[in-house]
């Protein structure tokens, strides 16, 4: 009895197991090519997801993107993107970010820590992000800037970045419905 007392708490408090809205979650980005902004986005990922924000520390996340759905504004710049000197969709059709911890950082922000792989290259990252609840949805807002060469994306003479910038930032929107 003294054992099922301790887990009353536990027991209130929801698990937050969440399933992914696809057509009201984004994972968008925006580079800069001769200096103009260029934005895109990948149409297809998988999240696997528990959080809860009352319990940050114990969140999870898993998510992987399909590096083929990418949509930038031409059918030619999806072609390129799809190419060895870029993404190299062929071998590494996806990208996987897992996630080794969460913090809270006030406010209803919070910072996920983990291990980005794309192109075959691991590295860690970190990206804060906002939560809103609305009802049994919670949206899940945030932005990470990355390094395209640190993961190889444009080698040769891609490389060069006065052609196409270093610095891209990829937003994420997750919405999640508490199971």
């Amino acid at each position: 009895m003294k054992h099922a007392l301790l887990l009353l708490p536990l027991l209130a408090t929801p698990a937050f197991a969440q399933s992914v809205d696809q057509a009201k979650s984004q994972m968008v980005f925006t580079m800069k090519q001769m200096g103009v902004p260029v934005s895109g986005s990948f149409k297809k990922f998988a999240a696997n997801v528990s959080f809860n924000p009352a319990q940050p520390e114990t969140g999870k996340a898993d998510i992987s993107i399909d590096i083929n759905s990418i949509s930038l504004p031409t059918a030619e710049a999806n072609a390129e993107a799809r190419k060895k000197d870029w993404f190299n969709s062929a071998q590494f059709p996806q990208a996987r970010f897992v996630s080794n911890s969460i913090k809270p950082l006030g406010n209803n922000r919070f910072q996920v820590n983990g291990k980005l792989t794309l192109k075959g290259i691991t590295r860690d990252i970190s990206a804060p992000f906002q939560v809103t609840a609305q009802g049994k949805l919670l949206t899940v807002d945030g932005a990470i800037p990355l390094s395209r060469l640190a993961f190889k994306i444009g080698e040769g003479s891609w490389s060069d970045t006065s052609t196409v910038a270093d610095n891209v930032d990829l937003k994420f929107r997750l919405v999640l419905n508490n199971a």
